[in-house]
């Protein structure tokens, strides 16, 4: 019979959040989260979710441009796409529970069909380079690599970002993804 080691992968995938991520309690995370629009005042939402990143953040967050991007699956409504960088100085769990329950002020409900219209959509997108796989958390995000809207934006805060699975950088990845209809938004931060 063989012995686990007490940190071997299978183990420390399966334990606790808290106790797979202590580090995160006392240290702040480099953490790039996405941020779309495409219901109601688009512009106020992303103001709206912009301010509330600042306050979350232990120091000033930096900010992409602002996208505007053709929607994917039955919406007819063009998104408006950003990405925030913030420093999180706990677990990735603790800020998803923060960014949906802002989405859920912000007017989106906690269930709704893929690909639909929403009011605010908050994504993680990296979380200091932790490779995570929960059912309601992936972390990088498991998308990436087909979202232009979220690749262009991320490469105006991060040109030397890599992915953490695939060590891909951005550029390669930019080059690889689906094409769609997307320019600079004719709205900017001020």
């Amino acid at each position: 019979m063989s012995k686990r080691s007490k940190n071997s992968t299978k183990d420390r995938l399966h334990r606790e959040p808290q106790s797979f991520c202590p580090k995160f309690n006392n240290s702040g995370q480099t953490v790039y989260i996405a941020l779309g629009s495409n219901r109601g005042d688009s512009t106020a939402h992303l103001i709206q979710a912009r301010s509330f990143l600042q306050k979350i953040s232990a120091s000033p967050i930096r900010a992409s441009r602002v996208y505007q991007t053709e929607p994917i699956g039955p919406s007819d409504t063009d998104f408006l796409n950003a990405v925030i960088c913030i420093d999180w100085k706990s677990s990735p769990e603790a800020l998803l529970a923060r960014l949906k329950e802002q989405e859920g002020i912000q007017g989106r409900p906690s269930r709704y069909p893929k690909w639909t219209c929403r009011t605010l959509d908050l994504d993680i997108i990296d979380f200091g380079g932790l490779i995570l796989k929960y059912d309601y958390l992936k972390l990088p995000h498991p998308s990436i690599a087909e979202r232009l809207f979220v690749l262009l934006p991320l490469n105006d805060l991060a040109p030397e970002w890599s992915d953490p699975v695939t060590k891909k950088n951005i550029s390669e990845l930019i080059n690889q993804a689906p094409e769609m209809r997307i320019e600079l938004g004719a709205w900017q931060w001020e």
